[in-house]
């Protein structure tokens, strides 16, 4: 099973808020996920981002791979350079 980590959009029309969730490739965006890791709110100034380092680092390890948008939120927070390749 391919497992991404992406967004998945909550919030009302013109208002979204974002969970950080891995879910299989194949699920639709909003569908079915397998674990929630964190929540991005880019409405707030400045955007609010709050990930779960841990769970993120465990499934990189395990071969998760995370969309351009999730990739460039690691980056911010600092995740991504700890991740061991």
């Amino acid at each position: 099973m391919a497992t991404k980590i992406r967004l998945r959009r909550m919030g009302a029309k013109k208002a979204p808020f974002y969970r950080v969730v891995v879910a299989d490739s194949r699920s639709p965006r909003d569908g079915r996920f397998i674990e929630e890791v964190g929540y991005y709110n880019p409405i707030s100034e400045p955007a609010e981002i709050k990930i779960n380092e841990e769970k993120v680092l465990k499934w990189l390890q395990t071969g998760a791979e995370p969309s351009e948008t999730v990739k460039q939120l690691l980056k911010t927070t600092g995740i991504w350079a700890k991740r061991s390749k």
